[in-house]
């Protein structure tokens, strides 16, 4: 089966170990900001109830065993610190375009890896979810190092079938699902696609949701190469426009910031994170500079 990552071996194996490097710091950046709060503990387990004591938190009292036993009692939690992950990427057509030798699809990649390899340095339990035009990989969170090792090896397989379209609201909907409790979850796509709002709103409103959009500079500036025609690849609607005309630039320019605006607008309003990745990036750098201002910000 061919392979999204796939370089020489020499490469492969440098870039491999630049990753495991990056993915230490990463994991320590991962653990600080405003996502440390999820390394404190979950609260799910419940483990009995004890007599209330002065400064113990009122909400967590148990009413019914306060009414039988005519004084207060708190309801006590085996706390867990084990941060559950959850990766959706999406593997749609459009995510197979790019320029400069580098397609939305490896960039993706690449950063779901690194976040992989972070989240097995800090002992998290992992799961996925893998899409196109249809749910083609789900497999819930589990800790250890051969589930890290499963979805790496699934991150650089390539399908020959793929499927038109996107289900991306669909792979939302069904990541809740794969949810026992609280959960960071990266949303790994370029959003090229409709009814994924909702679903998004939903699950940001239980979760810490990393909504990581894959750009390419072309979405926002096109080369000269004169007219040619330009195929939706996911409806497979085909126009041709000149790629010399100011107008058609300047609309092209306009169109890709009003849809990222409309994106990041969306997401913080509905608690999600927004954050954009390039092809022409490298991902250690932006999500390592991500993490590490969070505190910050």
């Amino acid at each position: 089966m061919p392979k999204i990552l796939d370089e020489n071996k020499n490469g492969l194996v440098k870039k491999a170990s630049l990753l495991n490097l990056a993915a230490v710091t990463l994991a320590d950046n991962l653990r600080s900001g405003n996502f440390k709060s999820l390394y404190r503990g979950q609260g799910i387990e419940f483990n009995g109830v004890r007599e209330y004591h002065p400064g113990d938190n009122v909400r967590a009292i148990d009413w019914n065993v306060t009414a039988r036993m005519a004084r207060p009692f708190i309801k006590q939690y085996e706390e867990d610190r084990e941060l559950q992950v959850l990766f959706v990427l999406d593997r749609s057509l459009s995510m197979f375009t790019g320029s400069n030798g580098k397609t939305k699809i490896q960039t993706a990649s690449e950063a779901a890896a690194l976040l992989v390899l972070a989240c097995l340095q800090n002992q998290s339990s992992i799961g996925a979810v893998f899409f196109d035009g249809a749910i083609r990989f789900s497999v819930k969170a589990k800790t250890g190092k051969d589930q890290a090792m499963m979805i790496l090896s699934r991150l650089d397989e390539l399908e020959y079938d793929i499927d038109a379209g996107s289900v991306l609201g669909s792979a939302l909907s069904g990541a809740q699902k794969l949810l026992k409790r609280r959960a960071m979850v990266f949303v790994i796509s370029d959003f090229r696609t409709t009814d994924w709002q909702d679903s998004l709103a939903r699950l940001a409103s239980k979760n810490d949701v990393i909504a990581l959009r894959i750009t390419d500079p072309t979405d926002s500036e096109l080369p000269e190469i004169g007219t040619v025609a330009f195929v939706d690849m996911e409806s497979g609607e085909r126009r041709r426009f000149s790629t010399a005309s100011a107008s058609f630039k300047a609309e092209w320019f306009e169109d890709n910031r009003r849809r990222l605006d409309s994106w990041k607008e969306f997401c913080v309003r509905h608690g999600a994170w927004p954050l954009c990745l390039s092809t022409s990036e490298e991902p250690a750098l932006v999500l390592n500079r991500f993490f590490s201002g969070r505190e910050n910000r």
